[in-house]
């Protein structure tokens, strides 16, 4: 396993790091290769006799599943945690239900621990910890031989500390160890250059009626002037219809040069989900497979696409960061979640380096004024953010697969960010979509929004890309 440039740069600086010190916090982009450049530390310490033991935690079962492939390359032997094996590779969710004899180990043993997006663990103490953050502050801060923790967005959502990460004062800004960004991996061929299109519309019509009409001429304009949610646009059919028809276009370009190239759709939803597969299969008569958080068969679905020539996938809460298939290029966010952190893991997604003869990569998304602000800052590693160290609510919410809200991007009112995940059963696959209003409340009104106007597309310029037309 021949390592890029910077991944021997970073094994080398964490060496060092390690001579004196034991925690070490890497930042390098989405799709750089953190999991690799990991492995590789892991055994050289291995084989200098620093360590005994690896354990890996991460955010999902399938990147759990693909760092277990990547160690047992890496090692040539088991990494399943049974006699014999050098480590074993677990969710962050697992060390919920790990006992005293479990955590022993590390005070046995010379244990070097791996936290692979390490955001999703909080705290700078136990007052303000998550509980992933708690388990790690409690059973590893103080007894491992060493840790080593990744992460190619390190900041957090809800603004709160990063666990075992050190920050500038008073600025509150994260130091890392070691940092390699979106921009240097372009410079080096690590990653593909991004190419982001933002959809807009320039007539758009909100009534209650016939002859109560509201006329807007952009996204912006409705979003900012009106009450309506952003899961208007993202459900509307010719909306939908227009940006797929975008993404199909481009892959369909990209394929007659690599004929296995992928795309991926991020949707809001199991039922808004149904509806784009809908439109895949049945209006442009795409190959597509559907993976969510509540399909036990999703891991093993995602499995398959990634070494299989089917178009897309569509992915509800599975497919965000992490998940490693280098034949995606082509994505569409049509997710209602709208964190920074959210739109780089996504984007990051369909920047993997292959073999394949043509390497684009292509985000299709509508022009939300957030999401278009975070388009034009791709160029910062750390967008600035103020990190607030006063106590939270230590236990993330759970699905009933193991998955937290947290991790798709969601941190505030458990309740209430569920409800945002639900779309009503009841949407009809029209030019014009009925709304509710996700409030809690009994009131609700509904709108109808149309889309009637020219679409156009803006394309944001990040790095120079030699793609744009």
């Amino acid at each position: 396993m021949k390592l890029r440039q910077w991944q021997q740069d970073c094994v080398k600086t964490a060496l060092q790091v390690y001579q004196d010190g034991r925690h070490f916090l890497c930042l390098a982009t989405p799709g750089a290769g953190k999991t690799h450049m990991a492995a590789d530390l892991a055994f050289q310490l291995y084989q200098l006799g620093k360590i005994d033991f690896v354990l890996c935690f991460s955010p999902s079962v399938s990147v759990s599943k693909s760092i277990h492939d990547t160690f047992s390359q890496r090692f040539s032997t088991r990494f399943d945690g049974l006699i014999g094996a050098v480590g074993c590779s677990y969710t962050y969710q697992s060390m919920l239900f790990f006992n005293k004899d479990f955590w022993s180990l590390l005070k046995r043993n010379r244990v070097l621990v791996i936290f692979d997006e390490v955001h999703h663990c909080s705290g700078s103490s136990l007052e303000n910890a998550n509980s992933w953050g708690e388990e790690i502050i409690l059973n590893i801060q103080n007894h491992a031989a060493f840790t080593l923790a990744l992460t190619g967005t390190p900041w957090r959502s809800d603004k709160t500390p990063i666990v075992m990460a050190r920050y500038s004062d008073p600025e509150g800004r994260i130091q890392c160890d070691f940092a390699y960004g979106l921009k240097e991996a372009t410079r080096d061929h690590v990653c593909r250059v991004p190419n982001i299109v933002l959809v807009d519309n320039e007539h758009l019509v909100l009534s209650e009626d016939d002859e109560d009409k509201k006329i807007f001429k952009s996204l912006q304009d409705l979003l900012s002037h009106s009450d309506i949610t952003y899961h208007a646009v993202i459900t509307n059919d010719s909306a939908m219809k227009h940006v797929l028809s975008l993404a199909i276009s481009r892959l369909e370009s990209i394929r007659e040069d690599n004929p296995d190239a992928g795309g991926l759709i991020v949707a809001s939803s199991v039922q808004h989900a149904l509806l784009i597969l809908h439109i895949l299969k049945g209006i442009f008569n795409q190959s597509a497979v559907l993976v969510s958080y509540k399909d036990p068969k999703a891991v093993k679905t995602i499995e398959d696409f990634r070494a299989n020539s089917i178009k897309w996938i569509v992915s509800v809460g599975m497919v965000s960061e992490g998940t490693d298939i280098p034949r995606l290029q082509v994505c569409c966010h049509l997710s209602r979640v709208k964190t920074e952190l959210y739109f780089r893991q996504v984007l990051g997604r369909i920047l993997r380096i292959n073999k394949a003869s043509n390497q684009e990569a292509w985000l299709y998304t509508f022009a939300e004024p957030q999401l278009t602000e975070f388009a034009h800052r791709l160029k910062e590693d750390v967008p600035e953010c103020i990190v607030v160290f006063d106590a939270m609510d230590k236990h993330p919410t759970q699905t009933n697969t193991g998955i937290t809200l947290e991790g798709l991007g969601l941190t505030s009112s458990p309740i209430r960010d569920f409800q945002k995940l639900i779309f009503s059963r009841n949407i009809p696959i029209t030019d014009k979509v009925t709304l509710s209003s996700p409030s809690l409340s009994e009131h609700t009104h509904t709108e109808v929004l149309q889309f009637l106007g020219r679409f156009r597309e803006r394309m944001v310029n990040v790095f120079d890309s030699p793609f744009q037309n």
